[in-house]
């Protein structure tokens, strides 16, 4: 499967009232399992590993975190899948964005890596960055916040 057809699958069972779906090919094998959020797994989710090895994807909530008290004007960009967020292109790049920065539509605001596969992903406001959500290098789930924008700036 590819990436886009996991996430689209994710999508799909967090709209249904489906717990858990597992799909058994020659090639590989997919377990996903939908958790409440009182009840997600304190281990997080499982990583997503490639065909032929088995594959694993829980897309748990996230602990909550506090977060600062936000002005209603400003817009929250989000990440379209699960993966590993990068505010650089390599370790030797300037980032991409930067808090106080200003952004156009259609820019490239970070890199999202799953399963081996680097997306740019692009802002679809432009705006100023009031704030940078997210440490380089960490995970992130499907439809997490990663900056807030100042759509005014």
């Amino acid at each position: 499967m590819k990436p886009k057809e996991i996430q689209d699958l994710i999508d799909y069972i967090s709209t249904t009232g489906l717990a858990e779906v597992k799909i058994k090919t020659e090639e590989f094998e997919l377990s996903v399992k939908k958790y409440a959020d009182s009840a997600a797994p304190a281990s997080g989710p499982q990583p997503i590993a490639p065909a032929p090895a088995p594959v694993a994807a829980a897309p748990a909530a996230a602990a909550p975190t506090p977060s600062p008290v936000v002005s209603s004007n400003l817009v929250e960009i989000k990440s379209p899948m699960i993966g590993t967020f990068y505010l650089t292109a390599n370790p030797e790049s300037a980032p991409f964005v930067t808090e106080g920065g200003s952004i156009s539509a259609g820019k490239t605001v970070c890199i999202i890596e799953a399963m081996k596969l680097f997306n740019e992903i692009e802002s679809e406001i432009s705006g100023k960055i009031v704030k940078i959500l997210v440490a380089n290098a960490s995970p992130v789930e499907y439809d997490q916040p990663l900056f807030l924008v100042d759509p005014a700036g």
